[in-house]
């Protein structure tokens, strides 16, 4: 081998070292990507776009490391259309514009259309994302947005209408362990099918992320073929938890709290709280969620539940995190197990709907407050009975407005102290006919 043909051999290595892992292994057909079985069926609506060609826009929604962006650069190699890949983190707004004029004047003057492909979509603001909006509706373009938010919450209703979105799932351990695999075997490595496991495992379903650290580790596996486990943590440091605070898994997160305090399941609760707390959320948010269920959830089957919230909000905001979180664990498990009622709150909604209703009625005069001579004079508090003047210190008079029957919003559950609510009630009622 000449020396100038040695020269372009090491030139390509070192730049194929340039290339991450990721890249070289993603996939080039639909039947490589791993992990989306459903997404891309034969017979799935996207596999029938790609199959055909004939193309509408749609967002891929879906935890890092799915296929999201594998899914585009296949489309971009099979796709007759002109396409045009944008990262919503590099680009900016304007140079979105430019290519959509470019695509506008294609669409009319050649009948062209083009793909655009937005990554990370979500990083456009509303007001950006409105600049799209006239090239979808006129056809210019085909807009494939690529986000791991919610398309709810992060993509414009007008542009969201205008869009079909896929679903894709955080990859399954058995797929990540695939991919692996072959990371170990593009790197030289000698595979270990205990290391595997364990990294698939820690990956979060994140293919990417995965492989990221394989290629982390590779001098270290190349040294150390079969480490054990606690060491190669130990080099791979503590493994970050998957927690996107104030985005939709926050919103899962304390959802799955409350459903398992609702399902008086305080094992669960338990790990949902560690889940949300070691993930570094806000403890005072936590709290004051505990706070509401302990009204909305359990109310006066045991009124003892929201004392012990405040308690537990009180030693949270006295001690702090991370000495709190013996509180917060003490509370979850005790709305766990207590006794569970919505009455309070569902005669609460029941009341509050009649009051929108009726907010033009007027207070009866018996019951208005009378401070000046004025009002006396016209009635307001006329009739009025004091029921501590009365025997039991009741008096039955009527309460609510004149123009409306007395309803009846709260009916006491079957369960803890509401049991001895019903039979106040029942006591109050047989005064009120006698």
């Amino acid at each position: 081998m000449s020396r100038d043909q040695g020269d372009i051999f090491e030139t390509q290595e070192r730049e194929d070292r340039k290339i991450p892992l990721a890249e070289k292994l993603r996939p080039l057909s639909l039947e490589a990507l791993r992990g989306q079985h459903k997404l891309i069926a034969s017979d799935s609506l996207l596999a029938q776009m790609i199959r055909s060609g004939v193309y509408h826009s749609f967002i891929l929604w879906g935890p890092p490391g799915t296929g999201k962006t594998t899914i585009a650069r296949i489309i971009e190699q099979s796709t007759q259309h002109r396409f045009v890949h944008f990262s919503a983190v590099l680009s900016s707004i304007n140079d979105v514009k430019g290519v959509m004029k470019d695509a506008d004047y294609a669409h009319r003057h050649k009948g062209e259309r083009s793909i655009l492909f937005i990554d990370e979509i979500h990083r456009f603001n509303k007001s950006q994302q409105d600049a799209f909006l006239p090239y979808v509706e006129s056809g210019a373009i085909i807009l494939i947005g690529a986000t791991t938010e919610n398309p709810s919450f992060e993509v414009i209703p007008a542009l969201l209408s205008r869009c079909h979105v896929f679903v894709l799932e955080a990859l399954e351990a058995e797929d990540i362990s695939a991919i692996l695999q072959k990371g170990f075997a593009e790197l030289n490595l000698e595979p270990d099918p205990d290391v595997i496991a364990w990294m698939a495992a820690n990956s979060g379903g994140d293919a990417r992320r995965a492989l990221n650290e394989l290629e982390l580790i590779e001098p270290y596996l190349k040294e150390n073929p079969h480490p054990e486990i606690k060491d190669l943590s130990a080099v791979l440091a503590k493994k970050t938890m998957f927690y996107d605070k104030n985005r939709e898994e926050h919103y899962n997160l304390i959802s799955a709290l409350h459903k398992s305090l609702r399902g008086s399941d305080p094992q669960a609760a338990l790990y949902w709280l560690a889940r949300m707390l070691e993930a570094g959320e806000d403890a005072r948010y936590i709290v004051r969620r505990l706070i509401r269920f302990a009204s909305e959830d359990i109310g006066l089957a045991d009124p003892n539940a929201l004392v012990q919230a405040i308690a537990a909000k009180d030693a949270l905001l006295f001690i702090g995190m991370p000495e709190a979180s013996a509180a917060l664990s003490q509370l979850v498990i005790y709305l766990a197990t207590a006794p569970k009622s919505n009455s309070a709150d569902a005669a609460y909604f029941a009341a509050a709907s009649d009051a929108r209703s009726t907010s033009h009625y007027g207070v009866p005069l018996h019951i208005r407050n009378a401070p000046t001579k004025l009002m006396k004079n016209l009635d307001y508090g006329k009739n009025y009975m004091y029921d501590h003047d009365f025997e039991h210190h009741y008096q039955y008079q009527k309460y609510f407005p004149d123009q409306m029957p007395e309803k009846e919003y709260y009916k006491p559950g079957e369960f803890g102290f509401e049991r001895d609510i019903a039979k106040r009630l029942e006591w109050w009622m047989k005064l009120r006919n006698k």
